[in-house]
């Protein structure tokens, strides 16, 4: 199909609720070197986007205005010093934005193709939550075979993400989430005892299910409050890894229990960092968890798909925290 000159798009009219997402029309960007244009035909809806939409999560320095950082679709054009993908190809990419449009230029180190059978609306699932779970889990958490992984918030996009992985690389995986029937899509998803934060006390669950022993790695999305239960519950060199502040960033921590158990407390945000080490990212996914998806032992959890004229309706669906897994939009 030709290109246009202009397309259709969902852009932020001010800092607010769902309701300032506006469609309009904008004119397609062109990709500049080490860059591919992609026809979109699906984006994922993700936690950061409604946080840019509030107004406390703006772009970094010369990406788009536009929301949406992960997108699957065909390429169109490709820029100067792209020699491994071409025109026609079917990827998945992560985007510093611009993921809410008919068109979306992205970093040709940061595509990925399509897993085996795939339709695009799973593969705009797939970028942000598997770099992110790989890089902070994998690299960062340093997340072995055998040992015990928690899981904040297991049933988000995430969590779902975070439970296939750690199982499949032999963990042995606990899950809070927030109700019964998240619980159960917890275990569905592969985890050996999930937690019902509305009725139980995660500290006192993994105690008991540990032996005492504790959890090996943490991964945590809500901060606050959440720093010095987590710290309770790792064990002797266990690893703490902060991604998100749902209950705030700041705490006040007795840093005794981090010395006495040699704990490591770290935390990364993936949207700012330079291309080449997010490459690196995608090429560990291509790797060693690529594979897994053509396999089908790995899936994205989607729980519902939007056009695109109502993302508006996506960001509520994604703030009342209804959903379980990803949200995403087909274009």
């Amino acid at each position: 199909m030709p290109i246009p000159t202009t397309m259709h798009c969902v852009e932020i009219a001010a800092p607010g609720g769902p309701d300032v997402l506006r469609l309009t029309e904008r004119p397609i960007p062109r990709p500049g070197a080490g860059e591919v244009l992609i026809r979109v035909a699906a984006a994922g809806v993700n936690r950061p986007d409604v946080f840019q939409r509030m107004g406390s999560y703006p772009p970094p320095p010369g990406a788009s205005d536009l929301p949406g950082l992960e997108i699957a679709g065909t390429i169109e054009a490709i820029g100067e010093a792209v020699d491994d993908l071409a025109v026609g190809e079917q990827v998945c990419a992560l985007v510093a934005g611009g993921g809410y449009a008919e068109f979306c230029v992205a970093p040709a180190p940061l595509c990925l193709p399509f897993p085996k059978d795939y339709t695009a609306v799973q593969a705009a699932a797939l970028p942000e939550t598997f770099f992110t779970v790989w890089h902070n889990v994998f690299q960062r958490g340093r997340l072995q075979a055998g040992e015990r992984f928690l899981v904040h918030g297991g049933s988000s996009g995430i969590g779902t993400t975070a439970i296939q992985l750690a199982k499949a690389f032999g963990a042995i995986v606990y899950a809070t989430a927030g109700g019964a029937a998240k619980c159960q899509a917890c275990r569905d998803l592969g985890a050996d005892r999930t937690i019902n934060y509305k009725t139980e006390d995660f500290v006192e669950v993994i105690a008991a299910s540990t032996g005492g022993r504790g959890i090996d790695v943490i991964l945590d999305m809500v901060g606050g409050d959440y720093l010095n239960r987590n710290i309770k519950c790792l064990a002797l060199d266990g690893r703490h890894v902060s991604i998100a502040f749902l209950n705030g960033s700041k705490a006040e921590v007795n840093f005794l229990p981090v010395m006495l158990k040699r704990l490591v407390l770290t935390g990364s945000t993936l949207r700012p960092r330079p291309v080449p080490e997010k490459a690196a990212i995608a090429s560990a996914l291509r790797a060693q968890v690529w594979p897994l998806l053509d396999e089908g032992r790995l899936a994205p959890s989607i729980f519902a798909t939007f056009p695109l004229d109502q993302a508006a309706d996506a960001h509520r669906l994604m703030e009342s925290s209804a959903h379980i897994g990803k949200i995403v939009l087909a274009l």
